[in-house]
């Protein structure tokens, strides 16, 4: 008599849990500092001005201020935040 288990459980138990990537706070949205602003596998967007990268290259606010995206000559996207007494 073979023995497997019914409902297919421990088969189906291998798939991994979704990283929910991707951006977090958009362009002209207010930020906080330390607030995660894009999470992400790679550098497909850079740290601009105020923004720090983690070692899973998770870009974050460092000041409180408004998120700004930008592409520069190189053709590198880059993630800035304007303090908000610039930004006014």
């Amino acid at each position: 008599m073979a023995h497997k288990k019914g409902a297919g459980s421990s088969q189906n138990g291998r798939e991994s849990h979704s990283k929910r990537l991707g951006v977090k706070i958009y362009g002209g949205q207010a930020a906080q500092a330390g607030n995660i602003i894009i999470r992400q596998r790679g550098t497909v967007h850079n740290p601009g001005l105020n923004v720090g990268m983690g070692k899973d290259h998770t870009l974050f606010a460092l000041v409180d201020g408004v998120v700004e995206f930008r592409r520069r000559k190189n053709d590198k996207s880059y993630v800035s935040v304007l303090p908000i007494k610039d930004a006014e």
